[in-house]
């Protein structure tokens, strides 16, 4: 049985009917639109009758056919397959033996639903034939709905947009990607309206949380989480099995962290999700990290550096060989200024490698690879194979341990641009912490070229952005020496920043290029507040506190925002 055999049947079905050329093209639209299948296009077309297709069905495939109408299930057969699963695929258990379920299907040639009640249930699958309609009447008098009037009222008046999953060789496939749109269309509804909305609010990540009355929905927008929505405690499992059919996860495991992605079309527009759940008290709850390569387009320019430090970069990842590191806590940026500088630095005339975990974006003229610890696919031994494809450029996404970072610094010795993250709190902090890892200094010393830290500080909402005040004695104490007439700023809060006062991000860096002197300090085993010093007094470097405190003067960001990311050496 393949799929290629039922596309043969409904040819023949539609030579028998001798159904027009220009309704056929119409059924095809419907079923590209709609994301379902031929045979349920031309149905929903009345093209052809749902009998008919089946006859040609049961006769080509000898499958037996069963009137679910006339027949009584056992109410005993529910514990034989979750109903989850049985909404999912669009099946009825029938009779249940010692070694084989039987199970009542429309589409006995899928294969991925019968190998997935094959592990799930530990038995052998025998299939037999009903339509798609009286499965699933026979679903909700067997089961019960499980959609509560609740949700049908949120989502009935939705306009999602157009929102589409894209389908690829990582995602979902045609046949799995859309669950019964009469039975699951509030819940598809409701999971596309958060989605929309996150992407409309300009969210980096939305959080899903199980709690003990509701799912909690949260948007992290310019970085602080706000809330969006409270979802009905009944709905959980189906917002959840929603998600892990459109990730293509293990629908079953509920006891074990799961991470996975997808892509949609939002408005003509590709976005990439990360998708990642996780076991708690209450159920599991889910992260998506918007992943939008629109991002990625603006260049190094968009990315909100000062024209000092933009410029220092743009020499740096001009030099043929040796290693830039951009380091940071968690959301601070590293990832986006890497791929900007991959994306910037991406000709047909080099070989640029990544290996990441995981793979952030996917981005056309890269080799990218996922690391996979279990199979012995590490950081390390990934960045070995690498070094054997002769790249130009390697992106390392982070330096973890000794061994990556010593084969991540003998390749930029040896000919490569080697980029990657570190977690330290400066640029000279990253010095030491390699030395701590327990490479050589001189090796250090050798192959870094530039270290760049970084943060991300909230822009002043420009739509409601007034002057204020701030007392002299708060200027005085943190150092702050302006002029008398200088004007500060703050966003007062409007319906463009939900009240916020901000809208958008910068990134505030501390650029520190390597100079003789600072590889000679390290070598010697200078701290790094003594390299630190020597950069900033020798080398002119504008430390995080300096740069943040240039953007707040320019009226950019408020002085509270400088304070929250970084504080005054």
């Amino acid at each position: 049985m393949s799929q290629p055999l039922k596309t043969k049947i409904i040819q023949t079905l539609v030579e028998t009917l001798k159904i027009k050329k220009e309704d056929l093209d119409g059924a095809i639209e419907l079923q590209r639109s709609k994301n379902i299948s031929l045979d349920r296009a031309l149905i929903e077309r009345g093209l052809i009758k749902e009998e008919d297709l089946m006859v040609l069905l049961v006769r080509e495939l000898h499958i037996p056919f069963i009137n679910l109408k006339k027949y009584k299930i056992d109410p005993s057969l529910k514990d034989a397959i979750p109903e989850r699963v049985a909404r999912q695929y669009r099946i009825l258990p029938i009779s249940q033996m010692q070694k084989t379920v039987t199970i009542a299907m429309a589409d006995p040639l899928n294969i991925f639903a019968i190998d997935d009640l094959k592990s799930l249930t530990g038995k052998e699958v025998d299939v037999v034939m009903s339509t798609e309609s009286d499965i699933l009447h026979a679903l909700e008098t067997y089961y019960g709905s499980k959609i509560s009037s609740s949700v049908q009222e949120v989502s009935k008046d939705i306009d999602v947009g157009e929102l589409e999953i894209i389908s690829d060789s990582e995602l979902i496939t045609d046949s799995e990607m859309m669950a019964d749109e009469g039975e699951q269309a509030p819940i598809i509804r409701l999971v596309n309206l958060v989605i929309r909305e996150a992407i409309k609010q300009r969210a980096s990540d939305i959080h899903i949380e199980p709690m003990l009355d509701c799912m909690r929905v949260r948007y992290r927008i310019d970085g602080t989480l706000v809330h969006a929505m409270k979802i009905p405690k009944d709905n959980q499992n189906a917002i959840i099995v929603r998600i892990k059919i459109m990730s293509r996860l293990d629908i079953t495991a509920t006891q074990v962290p799961q991470d996975g992605r997808f892509k949609m079309r939002v408005n003509n527009q590709e976005v990439d999700f990360r998708v990642s759940l996780l076991p708690t008290t209450f159920g599991q709850k889910i992260v998506l990290r918007v992943l939008d390569k629109k991002n990625l387009r603006i260049g190094l320019d968009g990315l909100g550096f000062s024209e000092e430090s933009a410029g220092k970069l743009k020499e740096a990842i001009a030099q043929p060989f040796g290693m830039i590191l951009v380091t940071g806590p968690t959301g601070s940026g590293k990832s986006t200024t890497l791929y900007s500088i991959v994306n910037e630095l991406n000709t047909t005339d080099k070989n640029i490698i990544t290996i990441e975990d995981p793979v952030e974006y996917v981005v056309d003229g890269l080799t990218q690879i996922q690391v996979k610890p279990d199979i012995g696919l590490t950081f390390a031994e990934g960045l070995k194979a690498i070094l054997r494809q002769s790249p130009d450029i390697v992106m390392v996404g982070e330096i973890r341990d000794y061994e990556t970072a010593d084969i991540a610094i003998k390749a930029s010795l040896t000919g490569q641009m080697v980029y990657s993250t570190l977690h330290t709190n400066d640029a000279a902090g990253a010095l030491t912490r390699l030395v701590d890892m327990g490479v050589e200094p001189f090796l250090v010393a050798s192959s870094l070229v530039m270290v760049c830290a970084q943060r991300l500080c909230r822009k002043i909402c420009p739509h409601c952005k007034e002057a204020v005040d701030i007392p002299a004695k708060v200027l005085k104490e943190l150092d702050i020496s302006v002029k008398k007439d200088r004007v500060f700023y703050r966003g007062k809060g409007c319906a463009h920043c939900r009240q916020s006062g901000f809208y958008g991000r910068l990134g505030v860096t501390e650029m520190m290029p390597l100079d003789d002197h600072i590889r000679e300090m390290l070598i010697l085993g200078k701290s790094s507040d003594e390299i630190k010093e020597y950069a900033r007094d020798k080398l002119g470097m504008l430390t995080l506190w300096d740069d943040g405190l240039q953007k707040f003067l320019k009226g950019d960001t408020t002085l509270d925002e400088v304070l929250r990311i970084t504080s005054n050496d």
